[in-house]
């Protein structure tokens, strides 16, 4: 039997063989028979076999462990690698040693497990705290802050960059989202408060309304940028915008109605002054209106008492105000030369006031609707009006260069001579026009009558019926003139056969007389000729304009009497025959 050196403590260095040798001579001092002595032996032969099988059996037990931490250890690398996506331990620069004692193997694994841990802990800190942000923001997103308390579950199976970096792009889309939300927010909130400080409105308690975070006194960062708060956000900036409109809309018709009982009532300009604050946005957009408190309400107010005022004054100065616009209309007629019965306009204007059945307002807008017919109608008539006057100017032209004719000391060295000359040279050049100014006028107010389907009239004379007057005077005048000329000729013709007969005899002198200074004609000339206006005749009340052939013919209705007017025609235009009876029709 094979006996292995122990070591005893208390005897010092010893030896199986040397106690065995002990034993025996202590056997032999005691006196042990052999059988005894070999059943000893035995027995301490089944004891040291028993210490080796405990010992084996450790062993084979402490093999068995380090075999299976092993095993963990190779499973748990893989884990870990296959989580963090590394794809061996010579990635992390740990060679990997599959050969050698068990020991050492795992002495092996050891350094790469542990830097694996440490960074599987901050691959899942990187995970967590990504994880966290997109938590937080959803739930920033979603209205519910209390999602981002909650901490985040990570999933620690997979832990590659591959996925961080998905959810580092996640992270990155909402935080753009976020940005662009907060972005969004910060306009809404500042249109709301441009929008409040127009219209006069408290901005905390509008803003604060919609969330709770969105006034000044906290942070941007914490502003809430949900759905909810987007929506209504918008919601208010709508009923704000449109608030706004309707106040505009408002304040507009105020300042219209302001404007028009000022221009009705005369309103002083220091009076207007005060006003300018509503009167500047009349013709406003409603982005235009940017002006703090320019649509309050106490403004718009104020606008609403004061045109009830205007109008209580109004009506307690309506006989003044219609009576003013009455003279407007009866302005713009006699400018046009239309004849109107004033009197009767005003009379039926009284009783209109009078009785009530009437509102202002209704007969001030029938006032302007008359003068803006009367405006239409003038400036349809302007056109012949113009050559009417152009044609009057050169009657008085004419009928003064006939008295300038008459007077035989005209060509006198007296103290004006030259001027009246001048004049005199002029007025024949515009007297010469007159023909064809007559044949346009006519040909012009035939138009205007076809158009209108009514008479032409000036000051209530047909003007028609003028014309044709001005071409029979003028032919009278002109026959007056011939058989002035063949009597004068006849004289003369007869005066030189008596002097041929009886001998020259030398004429008796002409009386002095005073001078005859050719001034401006006044109205009546020295021919009896009115100025200014042809006159009819009383029995061409409600007849035809004599024709060439002398023909009348009956219109059914009364003329109005014309004023008088004056014609005259100069000597040297007695050539200048021209009537126009037969080119002017009747007026109706």
């Amino acid at each position: 039997m094979a006996v292995t050196d122990t070591e005893n403590p208390l005897l010092g260095e010893t030896t199986c063989s040397s106690l065995l040798h002990k034993l025996q001579e202590i056997w032999d001092e005691v006196g042990e028979n052999d059988e005894e002595r070999d059943k000893m032996l035995l027995q301490i032969e089944k004891e040291c076999l028993d210490v080796y099988k405990r010992k084996v059996e450790q062993a084979a037990k402490s093999r068995a462990q380090l075999l299976q931490a092993l095993s963990d250890a190779k499973i748990e690398l893989a884990s870990l690698l296959s989580a963090l996506g590394e794809k061996s331990i010579a990635g992390l620069g740990i060679p990997e040693k599959t050969s050698g004692t068990i020991k050492e193997q795992l002495a092996a694994i050891a350094p790469a497990l542990e830097q694996l841990w440490k960074q599987k802990e901050e691959r899942v800190k990187e995970f967590s705290d990504v994880q966290s942000q997109i938590q937080k923001i959803c739930g920033e997103i979603a209205g519910n802050l209390s999602l981002g308390d909650q901490a985040p579950s990570v999933d620690e199976s997979d832990l590659t960059l591959k996925k961080l970096d998905e959810y580092q792009a996640q992270l990155q889309e909402l935080q753009k989202e976020k940005s662009d939300r907060l972005h969004k927010v910060l306009e809404f909130v500042s249109t709301v408060h441009d929008l409040c400080g127009v219209l006069g409105m408290d901005f905390f308690s509008t803003v604060t309304e919609v969330h709770p975070s969105l006034n000044d006194s906290t942070g941007v960062q914490s502003k809430s940028i949900s759905n909810d708060t987007l929506a209504r956000l918008a919601k208010t900036v709508l009923a704000l915008k449109e608030d706004k409109k309707q106040r505009l809309h408002k304040l507009q018709e105020l300042a219209t109605q302001l404007i028009d009982l000022w221009n009705l009532m005369d309103t002083p300009s220091e009076e207007r002054r005060l006003f300018d604050h509503v009167t500047c946005n009349i013709s406003a957009y409603v982005d235009g209106v940017t002006v703090p408190g320019a649509l309050a309400l106490d403004l718009i107010e104020q606008a609403e008492v004061e045109v009830e005022r205007l109008d209580q004054l109004k009506a307690s100065r309506m006989k003044e105000i219609a009576f003013k616009r009455q003279g407007e209309l009866e302005e713009i007629f006699a400018r046009a030369h239309i004849e109107i019965d004033p009197v009767a306009a005003r009379e039926k204007i009284m009783t209109l006031i009078d009785s009530g059945n009437v509102e202002p307002a209704e007969l001030l807008a029938d006032m302007d609707n008359q003068i803006a017919k009367a405006k239409e109608e003038a400036h349809s008539r302007k056109e012949i009006l113009d050559k009417v006057e152009k044609w009057m100017s050169a009657c008085e032209e004419e009928s003064w260069l006939e008295d300038y004719n008459r007077d035989e000391n005209r060509y006198n060295a007296s103290r004006g001579a030259h001027l009246n000359l001048k004049r005199a040279e002029k007025a024949r050049i515009l007297v010469n026009k007159i023909p064809a100014l007559v044949e346009t006028l006519v040909a012009k107010t035939r138009a205007w009558e076809e158009d209108h389907g009514i008479s032409f009239t000036y000051d209530g004379v047909p003007l028609l019926a003028m014309l044709d007057e001005y071409a029979m005077l003028r032919q009278e005048r002109e026959e007056e003139k011939r058989r002035m000329r063949e009597s004068k000729k006849f004289h003369e013709q007869q005066s030189s056969e008596q002097e041929s007969i009886f001998g020259s005899r030398p004429s008796p002198a002409r009386p002095a007389g005073p001078k005859k200074v050719v001034g401006p004609r006044t109205n009546g000339g020295v021919n009896g000729t009115p100025s200014r206006r042809l006159s009819l005749n009383a029995h061409q009340n409600g007849s035809r304009s004599t024709t060439k052939e002398g023909k009348r013919e009956s219109t059914g209705s009364i003329r109005p009497a014309a004023p008088v007017n004056y014609v005259a025609i100069s000597k040297e235009d007695s050539a200048s025959h021209v009537s126009v009876s037969d080119a002017v029709p009747a007026s109706p």
